[in-house]
């Protein structure tokens, strides 16, 4: 979703900023299109930041004796993205 708001937002802000010429009083329509832009590319790249940062894995391995037959147990969980993968 965040992605999708980013090259929205720089979209929108080009289309303001190169394509519309009307002269409102008191409001500059390019530099408000320039700031939709910026605005569109910082959030295109903190998504793109937060998603790579949900991709990574988390392993655990546990290893215990049991008591009753002396045999080491070990058990592995692999993760990502805090599910657990078949």
């Amino acid at each position: 979703m965040g992605i999708g708001s980013g090259i929205a937002l720089i979209a929108i802000g080009a289309i303001i900023a190169f394509a519309i010429d009307v002269d409102i009083a008191a409001i500059d329509l390019t530099m408000i299109g320039y700031i939709l832009m910026a605005a569109g590319v910082l959030v295109f790249l903190i998504s793109l930041v937060l998603m790579m940062r949900r991709r990574s894995a988390v392993s655990t391995q546990r290893t215990a004796v049991d008591p009753a037959s002396g045999e080491r147990i070990t058990t592995r969980r692999t993760t990502d993205n805090g599910e657990p993968l078949a």
